[in-house]
């Protein structure tokens, strides 16, 4: 990685509706942590921005050109270094793209309001068009699956399948718990030990301080980034009875975000839907057990 992100979001003042980092000094301070967090990864193949109405995204491409490639999808506040347990495993048999979610920090730019979950569909769509993949398996984490089974609702051609990974907003409305997270997340000022705290607690008690690359992504990300997404909509049955790209969902049992067995419900109204409840795993299910999802998404490809 250079020292600077090769797309980086605005600085402010922006217009209504663009996020966009608060000042020169916090995204700095975001792309020392990011640069961090890249250090950690394999050395990608490719970095390729692809430009869509909406904005520029940047996607890292881990391993050879492949014609069914896994795309990897972040939660909140989060971006590509969050995947640095996973990435290892799933490239023993995969090619995996990462992309960096607009509106969300990262290497990409948000250049154009979204304000419907359709539009988050169309952006992730016409970024998928520009892999010179023939379709795609989308992995996605928390508010990353909620993009991966809203893509699969609005826009569905350029899926193989979609594996959710204790999906936000899917199936089942966010707790009290997880909303006194996110607003953590927005309010100025929050003393660092504060948001370390809440990244803990939504961690199922795992660290989140400075020595964590990851949560010293997520935690600059917090305090230096002004985010303006739509609130995410949970999907109607009709919507998720629609659903026709084979889905793979893994709930978090012990997650805080939603209740898993109330998830686990709604989910099983997807046809052909597999979906599985992961005993004593938190919401930070993709850290905890890389291992065990490499080999469930390699089981699940496998078969289709």
């Amino acid at each position: 990685m250079t020292d600077a992100l090769p797309e980086s979001s605005p600085i402010a003042p922006q217009p209504e509706g663009i996020a966009h980092f608060e000042s020169a000094a916090g995204r700095a301070r975001f792309t020392d942590a990011y640069r961090d967090g890249m250090a950690l990864l394999p050395a990608p193949a490719e970095t390729r921005v692809l430009n869509t109405s909406f904005g520029r995204v940047t996607a890292y491409r881990f391993g050879p050109p492949a014609a069914e490639p896994i795309v990897l999808l972040s939660g909140r506040q989060a971006s590509t270094p969050m995947w640095r347990g996973n990435i290892p495993g799933l490239t023993a048999h995969h090619t995996v793209w990462s992309l960096d979610s607009l509106g969300e920090p990262g290497a990409s730019a948000q250049t154009a309001p979204i304000s419907s979950p359709e539009d988050h569909a169309d952006w992730l769509d016409q970024a998928l068009a520009q892999l010179d993949a023939e379709q795609v398996h989308l992995l996605g984490v928390s508010i990353g699956g909620w993009l991966a089974a809203q893509t699969a609702i609005h826009r569905p051609a350029r899926l193989a399948s979609a594996t959710l990974l204790d999906p936000a907003v899917t199936f089942a409305p966010i707790t009290w718990k997880m909303i006194v997270v996110s607003l953590g997340s927005v309010i100025p000022g929050l003393p660092r030990r504060v948001r370390e705290w809440l990244l803990s607690w939504i961690s199922g008690g795992a660290k989140a301080d400075d020595s964590v690359p990851e949560a010293r992504l997520i935690a600059s990300g917090m305090r230096d980034f002004a985010q303006h997404p739509v609130q995410p909509k949970q999907p109607t049955l009709d919507q998720l009875r629609s659903i026709t790209t084979p889905l793979l969902v893994i709930l978090a049992g012990a997650s805080i975000i939603h209740n898993a067995d109330r998830a686990a419900e709604q989910a099983r109204t997807v046809p052909g839907a597999e979906v599985e409840i992961w005993a004593g795993r938190s919401h930070a299910i993709n850290g905890e057990a890389p291992a065990e999802i490499a080999a469930r998404v390699d089981r699940f490809l496998a078969d289709l």
